[in-house]
């Protein structure tokens, strides 16, 4: 799987509010699916799709033990969303810098332009009266 494969699974599981708080929730530690279940207003099985969601993408690895199934962050899957947001975030803040610079510019210039025709004609003014 090549790696915009991987970033459209990670933002596609992250696309949902209960995945995003479970995510939050597994942030604190490892928790069974019951624990992580309990705050929402769905079935088991309904919310049993959300973890195979996030299984599947790779945010989460579950294990069972008995009858309990726990889930785990992983972390490291996590860090391709963090990276992927830096990339970005240094494009565009070299285009906002190239922006900003450009505006400079053209301020700069329409500024000076006025400046530089008084300038020419105090210079030409002195040049006739000499």
């Amino acid at each position: 799987m090549d790696s915009k494969d991987d970033l459209n699974d990670v933002f596609l599981a992250l696309a949902d509010p209960t995945r995003r708080a479970v995510i939050r929730s597994l942030g604190s530690g490892p928790a069974s699916v019951g624990e992580l279940a309990r705050p929402f207003d769905m079935a088991l099985p309904s919310f049993l799709k959300h973890i195979r969601a996030l299984e599947k993408s790779g945010l989460v690895r579950t294990t069972k033990s008995g009858r309990v199934r726990t889930c785990v962050l992983d972390r490291q899957r996590v860090s391709v969303v963090g990276a992927w947001l830096a990339e970005e975030r240094a494009l565009w803040e070299g285009r906002t810098d190239r922006l900003v610079v450009h505006i400079a510019t053209d301020a700069a210039d329409a500024v000076d332009a006025p400046v530089v025709s008084l300038m020419r004609e105090a210079v030409q003014s002195g040049e006739e009266r000499s």
